[in-house]
């Protein structure tokens, strides 16, 4: 369970610090119960949980940034960024908000999982790290991969697309390659 915790914590430093797109518009944030509820039903179809927790990865992640967008247009921004500031450990008010922000979406997930014991499982590992944990922090960062591809494509094209959807497609494509990827490792 150490193993999983230091994964997990050094994904969310290296999120935060590193890899956050500016601004993005992705899912609504309200994903926990359904993320449990799909776990279970992916578990009744045999999907193995890591295929399943990629997806997890992405959703939570999208619904992070989905969240900060939120909180960057809200009449409560000035409010959040005071109560944020209190806990900046030398960050700026911008990345102590994106910080907390996917700290609390990926708490507000394994915390349910953890007490419903669906994390911990004996045997549900790969590479000594429980299938869940090791599949979100997979599924979090082909998340933030495709939306750096989109912004890549679009920078290189003065903002202009590809093909209509091309945010969405990107982020899409990504977890799909990780998913048969580690479908085909997990066989």
């Amino acid at each position: 369970m150490r193993k999983a915790f230091v994964f997990v914590l050094s994904l969310l430093f290296s999120i935060s610090y590193f890899l956050i797109p500016p601004v993005a518009r992705a899912v609504c944030p309200v994903c926990t119960v359904a993320v449990i509820a799909g776990l279970g039903v992916s578990r009744e179809l045999g999907v193995d949980d890591i295929v399943t927790s990629i997806w997890i990865g992405g959703l939570i992640l999208s619904a992070s940034f989905w969240t900060i967008d939120w909180i960057e247009k809200s009449k409560w921004r000035e409010k959040i960024y005071k109560h944020v500031c209190k806990f900046r450990c030398g960050m700026t008010e911008n990345q102590a908000l994106k910080f907390w922000t996917i700290l609390l979406m990926y708490l507000l997930v394994f915390i349910p999982l953890f007490f419903t014991h669906t994390i911990g499982i004996a045997g549900n590992t790969l590479w000594g790290i429980d299938k869940i944990v090791l599949g979100t922090g997979v599924g979090s960062v082909m998340f933030l991969v495709g939306t750096w591809i989109d912004k890549t494509v679009r920078k290189d094209r003065d903002g202009k697309q590809l093909f209509q959807f091309q945010k969405v497609v990107f982020p899409v494509v990504s977890l799909i390659i990780a998913s048969v990827v580690f479908y085909f490792l997990t066989k």
